[in-house]
């Protein structure tokens, strides 16, 4: 298939929901999408519907903002407030919830947050504003990862001492892994992330399938590539198999970006950090290099992100684990809605909540 449409073909579709009903029709089948990308293209495509009975498709924490602890949101309103720093984030972070307050609010009130579409952009204010700190507001995945390491390499090479990174940055693998562990979440097949895996590789979840025996498999974000994706999963169960397959071929490769690799390894180290609704998990974060010390704004500034109780009403860490769908939370589309979101889940555009709100999953 070359062009976008033969991704898209309802004839082909309709074949693939056929064998996957008749893989699962003896056990029906709990798989765990983990990708914000894939919990909206499920639910934007009705495949939930159309597998009802056969697969049930869980959400994990593949959304970056989502998954975001009410701490680093309090830290980095305090580096704008007490400290006067310029914020510069990415635009969804704005509206995400700390314990009292958002980035937007804050903003309102005079604290100077600027969005950005690059962490080089930040760089670039710092460099342009030599009399004020810029602090970036670095979270995501192993995708975003590299870029924030190259805007930091950036700043050292050019000298750019008033830039620094307050880091929030994630892997994949080691949360999949926990939440393989959770016997409440009783998960049978992992989808894995297209855009983690092409810069991490396929064989980064072999530990995943292995340790736990579950079937996990790199797709696409298009409809046939996810039906394609969760009937090599389901044919996997049937098999009694537990194995690693890459449906994405065309972009994901076994051993991944290596150049993403080593901008990885050169400005981040592994470290313990804590995700919404699931915790500390071990070596599941990325802090910033001892060599690039001066510019992490955690130990620059002395304010450091602090991982405690989350809004207790909002049940966003729930649906993170896939304990609950949206509709189970009191608070989904009454006090929470995407004007004026609750929880982070709401927030973004990847969100579960959201995109549950938006297509009216099920």
């Amino acid at each position: 298939m070359r062009y976008i449409d033969d991704f898209r073909d309802p004839s082909a579709a309709k074949g693939l929901v056929v064998r996957i009903r008749r893989d699962a029709a003896e056990v029906p089948v709990r798989l765990m999408e983990v990708c914000g990308t894939h919990t909206v293209a499920i639910a934007r495509s009705g495949i939930r519907s159309l597998l009802s009975g056969a697969v049930t498709m869980l959400s994990g924490p593949g959304c970056p903002v989502c998954v975001t602890p009410d701490g680093y949101i309090d830290a980095a309103i305090a580096l704008g407030k007490e400290r006067g720093a310029l914020l510069a984030s990415f635009g969804d972070m704005l509206r995400v919830p700390g314990r009292s307050s958002s980035l937007e609010k804050e903003k309102g009130k005079g604290v100077d947050v600027r969005v950005v579409y690059s962490p080089l952009d930040a760089v670039a204010l710092a460099a342009a504003s030599p009399d004020r700190e810029v602090v970036f507001l670095g979270v995501g995945f192993e995708t975003t990862a590299p870029a924030i390491g190259g805007a930091i390499r950036t700043a050292a090479a050019r000298g750019v001492r008033n830039f620094s990174v307050l880091p929030s940055v994630r892997t994949i693998p080691e949360a999949m892994g926990a939440l393989a562990a959770d016997p409440e979440v009783r998960i049978e097949g992992f989808l894995c992330p297209a855009h983690v895996s092409a810069v991490i590789g396929s064989d980064a979840y072999r530990a995943v399938a292995e340790k736990h025996d579950i079937p996990c498999v790199v797709a696409g974000f298009e409809p046939l590539d996810i039906l394609m994706g969760i009937s090599m999963l389901v044919r996997q169960r049937k098999e009694g198999a537990a194995r690693v397959e890459n449906e994405y071929t065309r972009v994901a490769t076994a051993s991944g970006n290596r150049k993403a690799q080593e901008m990885l390894r050169e400005t981040f180290v592994p470290c313990d950090t804590g995700w919404r609704g699931i915790g500390v998990i071990p070596g599941s974060g990325l802090r910033i290099a001892e060599r690039y010390s001066a510019f992490d704004a955690e130990r620059k500034f002395g304010i450091p992100v602090v991982f405690g109780q989350e809004k207790s009403a909002c049940r966003c860490g729930d649906v993170l684990k896939g304990k609950i769908l949206p509709a189970d939370c009191s608070l989904f589309g009454k006090t929470c809605v995407p004007e004026e979101p609750y929880g982070p889940c709401m927030v973004s555009g990847e969100g579960t909540c959201a995109a549950h709100f938006r297509y009216g999953a099920p």
